[in-house]
């Protein structure tokens, strides 16, 4: 370990956390958040004290974060041979790398979470019941208990990091590390007004492709003696991962600028003057971070010291990224143009759900009416970008893929596109039926287009291979797809049990009120009945890899037992007198539409009619695979008479014979 504790990296590393705060209180200044306040004033140690531990604690999260990513897909583990040796070095001291950041990381959140609450409750430090109020701010205040998340879930990343020794173990850590950012999302501007969803998707997008970007450039730097000739190997890996980070970074924060500076002329506030500073430096930092990349890789390639040119290239993004990051933790500790509040005499609807009422449903509204998911709408722009790359590939080496594949999938990326942003979001959170034409969409035709796109099979063909012990998305989706997790649900009865059981879990236990209440139950419900949908219709017409599929005619009953399965859900629907989640859609106020009970169904009769759509349609397909795969065994056979004279045919025939002679003698 005498070079990852040697003082230069970590004197280097000291230094740019001391730009970071550095920007930060130069950014508190001029934005006048830790002026002294006229009521219950904490004190100068907590007015600033605040956003440079919040500043402390993203940069220590990222680097946490930064350095699972490493371990998990980009750092190679062992020797693939005399051709192209690697050294395999920092994969092991990546992992200790995060340990020792998750626990600066939890020590930090501890000291912001009391800022925080010091702050808040313009409570001074040195207050004799400090202590008993913090703990009662950290278990029963939203805020509070979204802080303590972040200080519990770094502690358990600090255990873990230290504990796993496999990309497998790296990667349930990191993804344990993501949901920090799920909690802290959570507290930031415009939590409680009207676009408090989208601003919660926004600041998390953001949070994460800023961690990301950053944690991996300060892995690179940290980890520079132990690379070795795996150098040029990682900075390449990383830029178009980079990329990626840096359109997630300012997609999201175009979109939470938008929300909180609210109109043009807020522009000139404060806080409006320090958005654009924080745009003009991502945007500096994303023309300078590509073409330095280039180089350094270029001098890497060359035999260049691998020190000095990974601390450079840490250096020069970094430099500008502490920037906006001492800017970000500015702009938290500085009031909005637009409120942080709820609206002053709320509506029914908004008491209960957080938005105004849509209009009555038509066929036009149903098109119209849009509330925009920025990690819907990012996660599928990214999904149509990734595959179009993939097909290109292909074409460009010469390989074939065919047209009505890609359409199928496009057009599934878009129908998930309205689903999750268009008319059913808008009134499935208001109307069960709509709900429910929403769950149909969502659980049975977007997976069958999806299903059809073949995006496995496209990515095993597409993805380059690693050979050096290391994991890249090709070697991953594999793995996922090989597992024994994956084989379990992708069994075609297990499939189809998850596909229809799950209704039931989902609708008659508290699971369906937790997906209406709160986002992140929102993203559980789509993403499970996105991945039912999908293994169901994989075991049944999917060309993709994965479980053993049954015979066509097991594949045509199981899928004629879940159409009764819906029909019975259905039913029961339209048959029931019992209000499901009552506080919420029996509080609306809505003065339009069929009461709640009758609506609930309505919604009964969308499942059992409106389900067997896109049921029948895969019963087609299934026929048309079934008629196509009888087609090439009849070629096959053919193919085979002709090669042997019909050999199998001949003996048929001859063992015939022999049963009529022995019948007659």
């Amino acid at each position: 370990m005498r070079e990852l504790t040697t003082w230069r990296p970590w004197g280097r590393f000291v230094l740019l956390l001391g730009a970071a705060v550095l920007a930060t209180l130069l950014a508190v200044r001029f934005s006048g958040a830790a002026a002294p306040l006229e009521l219950g004033d904490p004190g100068p140690v907590v007015r600033w004290g605040t956003p440079v531990t919040s500043t402390l604690r993203d940069l220590l999260a990222a680097a946490t974060v930064g350095a699972l990513v490493l371990a998990v897909a980009i750092l190679p583990r062992t020797a693939s041979g005399r051709a192209a040796p690697v050294d395999g070095r920092a994969f092991p001291a990546s992992l200790g790398l995060a340990g020792g950041m998750a626990v600066a990381w939890t020590l930090v959140s501890a000291v912001h979470l009391a800022f925080s609450y010091a702050r808040a409750g313009r409570t001074r430090l040195d207050d004799p019941t400090f202590g008993d109020q913090l703990l009662s701010f950290a278990t029963e205040v939203t805020l509070g208990r979204s802080l303590l998340a972040v200080v519990v879930v770094a502690a358990a990343v600090s255990v873990l990091a230290l504990a796993v020794a496999t990309p497998t173990g790296a990667a349930w850590t990191l993804a344990l590390a993501v949901s920090a950012f799920a909690f802290q999302s959570a507290t930031g501007h415009a939590s409680q007004n009207a676009s408090h969803e989208l601003a919660l998707s926004a600041l998390f997008l953001h949070l994460l492709g800023a961690a990301v970007w950053v944690g991996v450039l300060l892995g690179l730097g940290l980890l520079a003696g132990r690379l070795g000739r795996d150098a040029a190997t990682a900075v390449r890996r990383f830029s178009p991962l980079a990329a990626w980070c840096l359109l997630a970074v300012g997609v999201s924060g175009l979109v939470s600028a938008a929300i909180r500076v609210g109109s043009l002329e807020a522009v000139g506030t404060r806080y409006g003057v320090l958005v654009l500073v924080k745009i003009v430096l991502l945007g500096a930092l994303g023309l300078i971070g590509l073409a330095h990349r280039r180089a350094v890789v270029r001098r890497l390639d060359e035999g260049g010291a691998v020190r000095p040119l990974l601390w450079r290239l840490v250096a020069v993004e970094l430099a500008v990224m502490g920037a906006v990051t001492g800017v970000a933790s500015a702009l938290a500790s500085t009031p909005t143009p637009v409120p942080d509040e709820p609206p002053a005499v709320p509506t029914p609807a908004e008491i209960v759900t957080g938005h105004r009422l849509p209009p009555e449903p038509g066929v036009a509204e149903w098109f119209t009416q849009w509330r925009w998911d920025v990690l819907v709408s990012f996660g599928c722009f990214a999904a149509v970008v990734v595959y179009v790359r993939w097909v290109l590939r292909l074409r460009r080496r010469g390989d074939s893929w065919p047209l009505g594949r890609t359409v199928c999938w496009v057009l599934g990326v878009v129908v998930l596109v309205w689903t999750g942003n268009g008319g059913p979001a808008m009134y499935g959170h208001v109307l069960f039926s709509a709900h429910m034409v929403q769950h149909m969409i969502l659980a049975m035709v977007i997976p069958l287009l999806l299903c059809l796109g073949a995006p496995v099979t496209l990515a095993v063909r597409a993805l380059p291979v690693r050979k050096d012990g290391s994991r890249g998305p090709r070697e991953w989706l594999l793995t996922i797809v090989h597992s024994r997790y994956g084989q379990f649900f992708a069994h075609p009865v297990v499939a189809a049990v998850n596909f229809a059981g799950s209704m039931i879990v989902f609708y008659y236990t508290p699971f369906f009120e937790l997906a209406l209440r709160t986002y992140a139950g929102h993203v559980a419900m789509t993403v499970h009945f996105l991945l039912a949908g999908y293994f169901f219709a994989n075991a049944l017409v999917g060309v993709d890899p994965g479980p053993r599929r049954l015979g066509y005619p097991q594949r045509l009953l199981l899928l004629f037992a879940t159409m009764a399965f819906h029909a019975f859900f259905g039913v029961a629907l339209m048959s029931g007198e019992v209000l499901l989640a009552p506080d919420w859609f029996g509080l609306l106020g809505r003065e339009w539409g069929p009461s709640a009970i009758e609506d609930q169904q309505r919604g009964g009769g969308v499942a059992w009619g409106l389900g067997e759509i896109p049921v029948l349609g895969l019963a087609i397909v299934l026929a048309v695979a079934w008629a196509r795969d009888d087609e090439r065994t009849a070629r096959r056979r053919d193919r085979s008479a002709d090669r042997d004279g019909d050999a199998e045919l001949s003996e048929y025939n001859a063992m015939l014979q022999r049963l009529a002679e022995r019948e007659q003698g």
